[in-house]
Formats: C-alpha cells, sequence, structure tokens
C-alpha cells in the first residue's frame, strides 16, 4: 500500500510539471494526447475513491494479478476513449486539468493511507482485498506514468521499485518471465505493446514473444 502511495504521489508530481504547450503532445496511449490521458487519471482517482467505500462482505475473488482481463489492444476507436476525449477537452486549459487532478487525486492518496489492506472491496463486479486492489493500481499508475512521458524526454520517470514491483505483476499475469537482459522499463512497454521488440529483444522473448503484447483491461 505504501508503494500505490509513492508510484501515485510521483504520477500526480509528474503531471503537475508537464508545461501547458506539452499537454497537446501525444502519450503513450493510442489516440490519446498527454490531456486526454491525465482525464483518465482524474476519472481513476474517482475510480479508487469509490472502490474504497464500496465494502463487499463475500470472499475475494480477484487478487493484485487476476484483477487485470486481457483485452484486445487499444486502437482509440473505443466509445469510452473518445469520450474521455472530449471530456479533455471541454477543460480547455491544461490548468484546470491539472487542479482536479491534484483535488481528486490527493483524496484518493488520502483514502488509500486510511484503509484497511484486509477489509474487502466491490469493483467491476469482482471482490477483492483492499491491499491487493491497491497493488493491483500500482501496474496502473507505473504504465500511465510511461504513457505521460512517452514523448517528454525531460520529464521525471515512475520510482523504480514501483517499475520492479509492475514488472513483477506482468509477468505473473503472462505466466513468463522476461529476459534479464530487458530494464524494468523495458520489459513493461515491450510487454503491454507500448514499443515493439527490436529483433534481437525479440529472439531473447523466446516463446513468450508469441502471447504478446498484454494489452490489459
Amino acid at each position: 500500500m505504501d508503494l500505490f502511495s509513492r508510484s501515485w504521489a510521483a504520477l500526480r508530481a509528474a503531471v503537475a510539471e508537464v508545461p501547458d504547450e506539452d499537454f497537446a503532445r501525444p502519450s503513450g496511449c493510442a489516440g490519446w494526447l498527454v490531456r486526454d490521458l491525465v482525464c483518465h487519471l482524474i476519472i481513476d482517482a474517482q475510480d479508487v475513491l469509490i472502490t474504497l467505500v464500496t465494502p463487499a462482505d463475500t470472499e475475494p475473488t480477484r487478487d493484485a494479478v487476476t484483477y487485470w482481463d486481457i483485452v484486445e489492444a487499444p486502437t482509440g476507436d473505443d466509445p469510452l476513449d473518445a469520450l474521455i476525449v472530449r471530456l479533455a477537452a471541454a477543460y480547455e486549459e491544461p490548468r484546470l486539468l491539472k487542479f482536479h487532478l491534484d483535488d481528486v487525486g490527493s483524496a484518493a492518496g488520502r483514502a488509500a493511507k486510511l484503509a484497511d489492506p484486509a477489509v474487502r472491496v466491490g469493483t467491476r463486479g469482482e471482490v477483492l482485498t483492499t491491499g491487493d486492489y491497491l497493488c493491483a493500481y500500482v501496474l496502473e499508475w507505473t504504465l500511465h506514468h510511461l504513457d505521460l512521458i512517452a514523448h517528454l524526454p525531460d520529464a521525471a520517470e515512475p520510482p523504480a521499485e514501483g517499475l520492479a514491483r509492475s514488472r513483477e505483476l506482468l509477468e505473473k499475469i503472462a505466466g513468463a518471465a522476461f529476459p534479464r537482459s530487458f530494464s524494468d522499463k523495458d520489459a513493461l512497454l515491450i510487454g503491454t505493446g507500448r514499443r515493439a521488440p527490436a529483433e534481437a529483444e525479440k529472439a531473447e522473448l523466446g516463446d513468450l514473444a508469441a502471447k504478446l503484447p498484454l494489452a490489459l483491461g
């Protein structure tokens, strides 16, 4: 849970440092600009708040690994993706997006720190412990941090411990380990299809290459 807080704080800090003109740059998410990604993070923060106050009294059906479903790779044409683009445009000024993310995002961060990791919560029709739910979101925050800085070379990268934990989760989802020669960042980018592997990397992946990319939903 502490790693959730550090990863989330780092991502929000990175957003706060993005110059206004860079909100119109592409992000690492297909079809989304940086402003669209930030709008998505606001909705993510709202989802965290909703989930943390949605207790469940049945046994967990998912954990931090099985929380994720493998879905079709995003194209940017999904109706919800298109809605995000319209919502982001409605903010008009980057400072308003930054303000809303800081407002809702700070509340989500505080709620996570106060949460009991053993309490069971419901989300997306499933039940998890709070600890597993927040652990799953370390992967969400880390991947979106990489998306945020995809075309912003001077921006701060995600925390090293968040990258390492996210790689561990992705390897469990894939059911196989990435080559040791891959950095945590490269394993995440290649594993989720955010970057195509070079020929030498593809050779190192071996049988795992056939399972990639892993689009998570």
